[in-house]
């Protein structure tokens, strides 16, 4: 068994001996970036990345692609052009590992076998600065990966039961990513479901310490909360029997969508805890499927506890064979991953959640969020493929709040590539469908993005009516998304009104309001970061500039926000560094968007407003 070890200090080992290492960086860097690369690079595209400042590149290229084959033991391995790393079963990769969506968790544990390291760790390539700047974004990657990796393995274990085992994994997400509040609740929520409330006290300290002292910011409800759990449901006086659950199940649903979320999840909670009473397993389920969903979309900041209930649901679906809930349970989750930026994970639960759905209406909700994922991701056909097919189904079972959802997440990757009238269509239907459902709780997402077609138009009086709009009702809302979205279209209007205070007025309300939560929509906070750069760059406000483009470059990196990783390498070059175009390109080589390959052809090519965006 050959394993070929890129966390930490790279290393090759044989049936687990080390074995000779090949000679120099750049073999280590050339090996990394043929195992991660998306698709198999051509000779040229390699000599140039790695080699540009050799007398022959290609002939570089040429005895290091030998360095490696000597070193791994097998001449039958990257060859080829385009290169390929067509390794057999007897070869283990640990970020392939990583990368995977399924099986054991326990090396991510950390110690010397364990993968505790970054990728390359220590290796720098000042020659090669494209390759830097790939590696910085692959190393935030593939560290999120590691994280997210931890948390699934966590949750898995509170799920059945095994809360002692899951506060190894939560420690180690602690450990890795320590301003991520939800690393902390996960690993409060273990120690406390593993009966050791005073160690889940002393983390809630220690977390409300951290997050005031590094951040400035207060710790949600939800992590106090957390400290008090006992199990993986609510503890509720007796009720009476399998009807009264089923009683509760009903009215929690209700009352859910009516808006009456408190009263909901207490009845949701009372069915939980008496169908578990009852010994009613797919009762339970049931209850459980319901409680989830709810703490997802109904509660800001409740995302980790929906995760643990859901994972819970999935055990007693299983158990009992009931494939609705199942694959309702696997989508809300998925979709917890989308929005926390953790796309292998998401797609995991997204790709069961379709293999096990039957109806039309369970495959189009499922679809509607893989199309989600795709489009953070940068993947637009695999957005508009996901999307296209979620819009024909949910219309052909009349599921019109979907059909109008799918429309509205399909529009905004239209708006993203520049396709104006192609967004225009799908916004048109999809307000449509929305004022006869009487949707309110969706509207500002199409209503913003309307607003923005119309100020791209030159229409200052509909987009001021629009953002305003959606605005009051996201506020009305109190939903952090929506709400930072129609701030950031404030923004752009009065940029577009030539009100400098205002627009950075706007901008910073929209900064605050997406983050106020921490289970945040990503890709919103990275849009609207980026928006906040752009308009600093245009008021000629570098300081204020600097700061964040660093932040949008890791957030993007972190959550596989491709063509937001490409826009902070943009807003680099305009800061002065003279290989950002470049590394962009580089990143941005295989991003399928119209609007953002034209910005790479002439970066000068460019509005004087803040949208961010180009014609």
């Amino acid at each position: 068994m050959l394993t070929i070890r890129l966390l930490g200090p790279p290393a090759i080992e044989r049936d687990g001996r080390a074995v000779r290492s090949p000679r120099g960086r750049k073999a280590w860097a050339l090996l990394s970036y043929l195992l991660l690369a998306e698709r198999p690079p051509s000779r040229k595209h390699l000599a140039g990345l790695l080699f540009g400042d050799a007398d022959d590149p290609l002939g570089a290229l040429r005895w290091t692609l030998a360095e490696l084959r000597r070193a791994l033991g097998t001449a039958e391995v990257l060859t080829g052009d385009p290169v390929t790393t067509a390794f057999g079963d007897d070869v283990v990769v640990d970020v392939r590992l990583v990368a995977s969506e399924y099986g054991d968790a326990a090396p991510l544990l950390g110690g010397v076998d364990g993968f505790g390291g970054e990728l390359l760790e220590g290796m720098h390539l000042a020659s090669s600065p494209e390759f830097e700047s790939w590696l910085l974004v692959e190393r935030h990657r593939v560290s999120a990966a590691v994280e997210a990796r931890l948390r699934q393995a966590a949750v898995a274990r509170l799920a059945t039961g095994r809360a002692a085992d899951a506060v190894a994994y939560a420690s180690r997400a602690v450990a890795l990513n320590p301003l991520e509040e939800g690393n902390h609740e996960l690993l409060v929520r273990s120690l406390a479901m593993a009966g050791d409330r005073a160690s889940a006290l002393r983390q809630v300290a220690a977390c409300e310490d951290m997050l005031r002292r590094e951040l400035g910011i207060e710790v949600s409800p939800a992590l106090r909360e957390a400290a008090t759990s006992a199990s993986g449901s609510s503890m509720m006086p007796p009720l009476s029997g399998r009807a009264a659950a089923a009683s509760q199940l009903d009215a929690g649903r209700a009352a859910i969508a009516a808006g009456a979320v408190d009263a909901g999840l207490q009845c949701l909670r009372r069915a939980v805890a008496e169908a578990d009473r009852c010994g009613d397993t797919a009762l339970r389920g049931r209850a459980l499927g319901a409680l989830g969903g709810a703490l997802v979309h109904a509660v800001r900041g409740r995302d980790e506890e929906g995760a643990v209930v859901l994972r819970e649901a999935i055990q007693l679906a299983t158990q009992v064979g009931d494939r609705a809930t199942s694959v309702t349970a696997h989508r809300e989750l998925g979709f917890v991953e989308v929005q926390a930026g953790r796309r292998r994970t998401a797609d995991a639960w997204l790709a069961k959640a379709q293999q096990l759905a039957e109806t039309d209406e369970e495959l189009a909700a499922v679809l509607g969020v893989r199309g989600m994922n795709a489009s953070d991701l940068g993947d637009y056909p695999a957005a508009f493929a996901y999307f296209g097919e979620s819009v024909e189904r949910a219309a052909g079972c009349a599921d019109h709040r979907q059909h109008a959802w799918s429309l509205g997440l399909q529009a905004r990757s239209h708006v993203l590539r520049g396709e104006r009238s192609q967004a225009a269509v799908a916004l048109k239907t999809s307000l449509e469908l929305i004022y006869q459902q009487r949707w309110l709780a969706f509207l500002p997402w199409p209503q913003t993005l309307r607003a923005e077609l119309d100020l791209d138009a030159g229409d200052v009086v509909a987009a001021a009516h629009g953002f305003e709009h959606a605005w009051e009702l996201a506020c009305q809302l109190n939903d952090p998304c929506w709400e930072s979205m129609a701030a950031r279209g404030l923004g752009l209007l009065n940029a577009s009104r030539g009100d400098r205070a205002a627009a950075t007025k706007w901008l910073d309300e929209a900064t605050v309001r997406c983050n106020r939560v921490t289970d945040r929509y990503q890709w919103v906070h990275g849009h609207v970061l980026d928006t906040v750069i752009t308009a600093a760059l245009d008021q000629g406000d570098r300081e204020r500039a600097a700061p964040l483009v660093a932040s949008l470059s890791s957030l993007a990196a972190r959550c596989d926000m491709r063509e937001l990783v490409v826009r902070a390498e943009l807003h680099r070059g305009r800061l002065g560094d003279p290989t950002a175009l470049a590394s962009a390109r580089l990143l941005g080589a295989h991003i399928d968007n119209p609007a953002l390959t034209r910005l790479l052809e002439d970066p000068t090519a460019r509005r004087t407003d803040t949208t961010g965006r180009h014609p």
